[in-house]
């Protein structure tokens, strides 16, 4: 028997989002920063509660694919605890810890 299908971000709909990608140059995931840029820390992400800002930073995610900075952005939920910012789905929870396969190369959630 298969595991549960999740969700995506466009039918659960939390109230707070951020835009993730894949950075072209080394492959780390990515997280859009206040005024378009990206870093590898999730708490350092743009918070996105509106439609406005949403749209806005789906295209500016759209812009980076299109400069080869970052390719596959797209919106992720996510919500603020008291240690930061965790990701609502488990494939966006691993992928801000980084690689399973290789603990040493582990981050702690949210840095």
């Amino acid at each position: 028997m298969s595991a549960p299908i999740q969700k995506s971000a466009a039918k659960t709909k939390a109230a707070t989002q951020v835009v993730t990608a894949n950075r072209l140059i080394d492959g780390l995931v990515v997280y859009l920063a206040p005024g378009g840029e990206w870093t590898e820390r999730l708490n350092e992400a743009e918070l996105l509660a509106s439609p406005e800002t949403l749209a806005a930073a789906v295209e500016a995610g759209k812009r980076s694919e299109a400069a080869r900075v970052v390719v596959e952005s797209y919106p992720i939920d996510v919500e603020r605890e008291p240690s930061g910012l965790r990701p609502l789905r488990l494939r966006e929870v691993i992928r801000a810890a980084g690689p399973t396969v290789r603990p040493d190369l582990a981050r702690p959630l949210g840095a």
